[in-house]
């Protein structure tokens, strides 16, 4: 069977003068793989409550891979259902603290919960 002359693998361009072909190659139409829920996940945000400030992050239902128990209805949390990471900003002990501490909400949970959790 004669052989192929097609590349088998994406031509990338070449870096330096040693013939290297780079690691990183950016998407041509400039944001292929960009998933805006992905990318706001990441990110925690500050909400003020009666009972202190609270960093709050979400995850999505493709992030959440563990089961967790909520502590506002005490019932578990599945793997693949969307929720919060909740951890207290102003803890006394400081901010490595509060990050050790932090509990995973249903979101309903978090948003009815009575100030009474701390």
């Amino acid at each position: 069977m004669p052989r192929s002359n097609r590349p088998r693998r994406p031509a990338r361009p070449v870096s330096g003068g040693r013939g290297r072909q780079s690691g990183a190659s950016k998407p041509e139409d400039g944001g292929e793989d960009f998933d805006l829920e992905r990318v706001l996940a990441g990110f925690a945000r500050l909400e003020s409550a009666p009972d202190g400030d609270w960093r709050v992050r979400q995850v999505t239902t493709r992030n959440a891979a563990k089961e967790y128990t909520c502590p506002g209805c005490s019932r578990t949390i599945p793997p693949g259902v969307a929720h919060l990471v909740v951890w207290a900003d102003d803890h006394l002990f400081g901010e490595e603290a509060g990050i050790a501490e932090r509990r995973h909400w249903h979101t309903h949970c978090w948003r009815t919960r009575t100030y009474r959790y701390r």
